[in-house]
């Protein structure tokens, strides 16, 4: 009996319910029985309990346990695109490669679903891109077979009956790509059934193909990224396509992105720039900078787009050369700019700590409305290599901002000149803040 209970707290993600049925001596690994039957980790697992799967782990619960047809809990949480799930899984020691009886892996079922957050643990975790499935596919032919595919046909194909009702859903999934679903019922609500993907096939088809070596033409890639651009919530396939042009390093990567800058299509030029901004980055060396810098500050005259305009900006913050800041302020300076951290960010990459002008401009962005400017600018002062009454006074002015990021920044700033202000600021994070970003910063400050 509190085998099946046990079953029910971790399919409705109920904490306290499934730590009461442990204590009382319920086993995680013996199976409920009857109408719901199945372990319970599997069930948190489907559902993306978190909180109820480590439960079920630190109370002794197999990872690597198996339900009817070979199924585990990571099989499960591939399949359901629940990345947070799978991590903890992994971490816990689950097999990232092992299959199911119709020879399912956990990579290839997140491929199919378009799980991108699932996709990237399992790759980080060592998970084999090109094991084959039951049917002779690996991860990238899966995914491939998804590209360019409209979602929401092929999910009501899956589905489709005669005199049914079907509704479509759109949101975003924890990964940040859209999460697509289709309900279907009976015209007398007698039955129903649903289906679910995640629009991530083209980010995932992308770092297979890194990861198993396979060098797809740049025309392809860039093609992925902008038809994604505006889909994911985050621009998570641009990015994932960007970075994997960035690390090629190569010349001929180099001009193909080049060519873009001078596009006719402005996310083309947006994309260029984007992906141009790192590339050939390796610890210090920029091989590439005196053939990008110039780019950029052409660009920074010419551009009339206003989205790659930022992008321009954010590229000529990354370059960190001096340079730049004559286009870095003619940018932030133009009538009806839009202040946003990219300002901050760049204006501090690329300031010399003798410049007036753009000293006093990243000091006005400290006390900017927004908690984002404010944030990166304090930033960008804190680690600027200077420390003046005017610094310090300006950082000390941020302990008491309501934003508590700004206070571990203006925290971390104090403390690397030794002010024993820090000390307010630290105290302030460590009692106010759960983030752990701001708590790491205040407890790593000298």
């Amino acid at each position: 009996m509190h085998e099946e209970q046990l079953y029910r707290a971790a399919l409705n993600g109920e904490l306290d319910k499934a730590a009461e049925l442990l204590a009382a001596g319920a086993d995680p690994n013996r199976p409920s029985e009857g109408e719901e039957e199945g372990l319970a980790l599997c069930a948190a697992a489907a559902w993306d309990r978190v909180e109820v799967a480590e439960a079920l782990l630190a109370a002794g619960a197999d990872v690597n346990g198996g339900e009817s047809g070979g199924w585990t809990a990571l099989l499960w949480a591939a399949a359901n695109g629940h990345a947070d799930t799978a991590r903890i899984l992994i971490e816990a020691g689950a097999a990232v490669d092992d299959a199911n009886d119709d020879g399912d892996t956990p990579l290839s079922l997140a491929a199919r679903r378009g799980a991108l957050g699932v996709v990237q643990e399992l790759l980080r975790s060592g998970a084999d891109p090109q094991k084959y499935d039951g049917d002779g596919d690996t991860p990238l032919d899966i995914a491939n077979d998804w590209v360019g595919v409209h979602l929401e046909s092929a999910l009501l194909d899956q589905i489709a009956q005669d005199d049914w009702e079907y509704v479509v859903g759109r949101q975003f999934a924890k990964d940040g790509t859209e999460l697509v679903t289709v309900a279907g019922r009976s015209a007398d609500g007698s039955q129903s059934e649903q289906v679910q993907a995640q629009r991530g096939h083209a980010a995932i088809a992308t770092l297979l193909e890194d990861a198993a070596g396979t060098h797809t033409p740049v025309d392809q890639l860039v093609a992925r990224a902008v038809a994604h651009r505006d889909t994911d919530e985050d621009a998570e396939t641009w990015w994932i396509v960007a970075d994997t042009l960035v690390k090629r390093a190569d010349d001929e990567t180099y001009e193909a992105l080049s060519d873009l800058c001078l596009s006719e299509d402005a996310r083309e030029r947006e994309f260029g720039v984007d992906a141009i901004a790192q590339f050939g980055f390796a610890e210090d060396a920029k091989p590439y900078l005196e053939r990008t810098l110039p780019l950029l500050q052409k660009m920074a005259t010419t551009e009339g787009n206003p989205q790659v305009l930022r992008s321009v900006l954010s590229a000529l913050g990354h370059q960190g050369d001096h340079r730049a800041l004559p286009q870095v302020l003619d940018i932030i300076g133009r009538p009806g700019h839009k202040r946003t951290m990219t300002d901050a960010i760049a204006l501090a990459d690329v300031l010399p700590p003798d410049h007036e002008e753009g000293l006093a401009l990243l000091i006005a962005m400290t006390e900017d409305e927004s908690d984002e400017v404010r944030d990166w600018a304090t930033a960008g002062l804190a680690g600027l290599d200077l420390d003046t009454p005017l610094v310090r006074e300006t950082l000390a002015a941020r302990l008491d901002d309501a934003d508590l990021r700004t206070v571990a920044e203006a925290t971390r700033g104090l403390a690397a000149r030794g002010d024993e202000r820090a000390r307010r600021g630290a105290e302030r994070v460590l009692a106010e803040s759960d983030d752990d970003y701001a708590r790491e910063l205040v407890t790593a400050a000298p």
